[in-house]
């Protein structure tokens, strides 16, 4: 099994942080009750810009949930096909060898799911495998990958396209003034990335998917996720989060890679979900890393903020593109996310 390509997809507004900053405090006006918290909340988010579905003007008046989740269709249609074609470009493939589609996504919700529409406006195989995964979050591109691999174990001589369309900014609460609305709002943007994973007899290069892991944390489900309610969305995001990853993700590592004769320090490459800078920060403490040894991840929250499921593909697509490890050198893709969870990807380049 072997990742042949990644690519992403983005919407045309891009927007400095300072610009949003300073938008989204002039729309909470005098409800903001301190605003030099929310200055040094996105100070400390380590952002420079992020790309938004919509120009930053419309966003007052997307005041319901309605609304944004029809934008969210919209446009994860036209993102999630971009990226897919920009995915199958890069492996030399075309529409019709797709013999399977995962699609996950945590900002949005539609019944037909994004995937059957894609099929529609694409051309995509009529008996294409489709199979749309809803709240995993930031660990689902990781476990996108890894159910992937699966369905290319069971069938080598086709290829899996893994989609993820994240439109962060959609979900939003207006009315949500609380430190976690703050932070989710200097941290997340929009975006979408499309991997192509295909079995062994499929020819092609890039890195071969050895191995995958899955870590459930019972009694951690209160960490991260969404408290859904008529309004919509509404962020959950504990304080506690770094602590839960150095509490386990030091440990998987560690019994995943024993499972096949490595340690940590066998390990070339790591393409970590970007998280935030107190996510990575507790990433390199519990796995013994410098912050050199992630800087593709640092990079990526530096130009497009954390875009949920789909940061973890656009590190790999970075690292595939630019910073491209040596042949046969080990190599862990992972992330965590709501569950609490982790999902570990063992590669060899």
């Amino acid at each position: 099994m072997r990742i042949l390509s990644a690519a992403s997809a983005f919407p045309a507004n891009y927007y400095n942080q300072a610009v949003l900053r300073d938008a989204l405090k002039m729309f909470w006006g005098s409800r903001l009750e301190k605003p030099r918290l929310l200055d040094r909340l996105w100070a400390n988010a380590g952002v420079d810009g992020r790309y938004l579905v919509r120009p930053i003007e419309e966003y007052p008046s997307i005041d319901t949930w309605g609304k944004a989740n029809d934008i969210w269709i919209e446009a994860a249609e036209d993102l999630g096909s971009a990226a897919i074609c920009r995915a199958l470009a890069a492996a030399g493939r075309g529409v019709a060898d797709v013999g399977a589609l995962f699609f996950v996504s945590v900002t949005g919700v539609s019944s037909p799911s994004i995937d059957a529409r894609l099929i529609n406006c694409m051309g995509l195989p009529r008996n294409l495998r489709r199979t749309p995964i809803f709240g995993l979050g930031c660990v689902a591109g990781a476990a996108g990958i890894a159910r992937a691999a699966d369905y290319v174990r069971a069938y080598p001589d086709q290829i899996a396209i893994l989609l993820s369309v994240e439109l962060c900014s959609l979900t939003m609460r207006h009315d949500d003034l609380s430190v976690a609305n703050q932070i989710s709002a200097a941290l997340f943007g929009d975006g979408a990335a499309a991997v192509v994973i295909a079995g062994d007899r499929v020819e092609g290069s890039g890195p071969r998917i050895v191995d995958t892991r899955s870590s459930f944390y019972p009694g951690t489900e209160d960490a991260m996720g969404w408290a859904i309610s008529e309004r919509g969305f509404r962020i959950v995001l504990s304080p506690e989060v770094p602590n839960v990853i150095r509490e386990h993700l030091g440990r998987d590592a560690d019994v995943f890679l024993a499972q096949h004769g490595l340690t940590r320090a066998d390990i070339g490459s790591w393409v970590l979900h970007t998280g935030g800078p107190k996510v990575l920060e507790a990433t390199q403490e519990a796995l013994g890393i410098p912050q050199s040894a992630i800087a593709a991840s640092w990079e990526l929250l530096r130009r497009t903020g954390n875009l949920s499921s789909a940061s973890v593909l656009l590190v790999l697509e970075e690292t595939m593109a630019h910073r491209r490890p040596p042949p046969d050198a080990w190599g862990v893709l992972a992330a965590m996310g709501p569950g609490f969870c982790s999902e570990l990807v063992l590669l060899r380049w």
